[in-house]
């Protein structure tokens, strides 16, 4: 199997600014226990192409990304109304290379997609994507661009159906919002919900609208989810989404603030629990998609407790190519963010009730599968004119294991964190290869579907 791993040495250098809890040292720190374990050496590294301001405008809208790349902490008081309109400030703060940060982020997954649509890879991972809350024209939950949806974008160049899961304990709101409307791209969120937890969407009845409609699958869940309820219910939903939507590959996001003990988490989630024979988990969803044998993108997402996200994410890449890791932690750079003594596997947490009785659970099952029959036979058309790639494999530069990849420390002055999210509109392919803002009709008889007539034969999605 052909593992391709995206990642740059400067992707941690970044800092969101004190006491904010998203962390982009996590994905250095990952990266040196992926060293450290010994697993560079069964990767195909690269260090990825920088997404352009062009590459994003395919979803984002051009005044968006226009500002992202003006805007600086120097400068931030001439766009106070900007940063108002754009959701920039607390949750989603301006701060020193952002731009860069998201050119970074974003082109990795970019460059996954191309990867996988070219048949150079069996799985690609990016952790440092995922970033599952941007909108269109609107930062949200730490997110500003949203790499996924530019990877969904790219994928579709060649697949007919892309599988999205997200398995971070926030709702995937982003993701599904962008692709509400169309059959081409089926969404499934395992999250928690309710009592105000950010961001407030993805409750059980938000199926999708119009030709989407039924093709987006919401797993609502309560605090206290454990890693065998988890796992009952995982197997069963995408075992019957997979055989009803037959999607041709896979996107999957790995936020870690779904494990135990994440600051902004409140499942009970473990790396993996050992019962004599069976390995469940969070990374257990992810070797069960895998299972499939179709192409899947792996990218990260949430995850604030960064010495647990790198822990998981070391541990899942280990998953991925096949090895099991030792529970012991190799000597590393960064061995002071670890406590003394901390194995790879997470403690589970006491007195932290699961509030997901089993007749919930069962419910919900229920319910969702009643959805997933109404989907129907996927139409499985394709692009007629397919869009040109937004990058050449050739043009990819591999990285190997260096000293520079791993000799960034975290910023001075960082230590607690709190977390955020928001936003809702409906937009549609609109055939020049971006997303726009499509009114519903409304009124007696009406469909429910946009006012935009979308001819398949241009390459736009319906």
């Amino acid at each position: 199997m052909q593992v391709s791993y995206f990642y740059d040495p400067d992707i941690g250098t970044f800092y969101y600014g004190p006491n904010h809890p998203m962390k982009p040292h996590r994905i250095t720190l990952t990266n040196n226990l992926i060293l450290h374990y010994g697993l560079y050496n069964m990767l195909e590294s690269y260090k990825p192409r920088k997404a352009t301001g062009e590459d994003m405008v395919d979803f984002h809208s051009e005044e968006y990304i226009n500002f992202l790349q003006s805007v600086t902490p120097q400068n931030k008081d001439q766009y106070a109304k900007q940063m108002q309109m754009f959701n920039v400030g607390e949750d989603c703060p301006v701060f020193s290379g952002q731009f860069r940060f998201c050119q970074l982020y974003a082109g990795g997954s970019i460059g996954g997609a191309v990867k996988l649509n070219y048949g150079l890879s069996d799985v690609v991972i990016n952790w440092a994507g995922g970033l599952h809350h941007a909108k269109k024209s609107e930062a949200s939950g730490f997110c500003y661009v949203n790499d996924i949806v530019l990877a969904i974008l790219e994928l579709l160049k060649y697949n007919a159906r892309v599988l999205y899961i997200d398995i971070d304990i926030h709702h995937g709101d982003g993701v599904e919002e962008a692709f509400m409307m169309t059959d081409k791209v089926m969404t499934v969120s395992f999250h928690k919900y309710g009592g105000g937890f950010f961001p407030g969407t993805g409750d059980l009845g938000s199926v999708g609208r119009g030709q989407g409609k039924h093709h987006s699958i919401n797993v609502p869940l309560k605090d206290g989810m454990t890693d065998t309820a988890y796992e009952m219910l995982f197997k069963p939903v995408m075992r019957r989404v997979v055989d009803v939507y037959q999607p041709e590959v896979i996107v999957f996001q790995s936020g870690a603030d779904s494990l135990a003990g994440d600051k902004l988490g409140a499942f009970n989630l473990l790396l993996t629990l050992l019962l004599r024979h069976a390995l469940q988990g969070h990374a257990e969803c992810q070797q069960y998609m895998m299972s499939f044998g179709l192409p899947m993108l792996v990218l990260g997402g949430g995850g604030y407790n960064i010495a647990s996200v790198a822990r998981c994410w070391a541990y899942e890449t280990g998953r991925i190519l096949g090895v099991e890791l030792e529970d012991e932690l190799p000597e590393n750079d960064h061995q002071s963010l670890f406590q003394p003594g901390a194995k790879l596997h997470l403690p589970l947490p006491e007195n932290l009730e699961n509030l997901n009785t089993r007749q919930y659970l069962e419910n919900l099952q229920r319910k969702i599968f009643v959805n997933i029959a109404r989907i129907g036979s996927a139409t499985g058309q394709e692009f007629r004119e397919r869009p040109p790639d937004a990058m050449a494999p050739e043009d990819m530069e591999t990285e190997g294991p260096s000293d520079e990849a791993d000799d960034s420390s975290p910023p001075e002055g960082d230590s607690a964190w709190p977390g955020g999210d928001s936003g809702q509109r409906a937009q549609l392919w609109d055939g020049r290869g971006r997303f726009e803002d499509a009114p519903l009709e409304t009124g007696p008889g009406s469909s429910g579907r946009a006012r935009i007539d979308l001819d398949y034969s241009r390459g736009e999605l319906i």
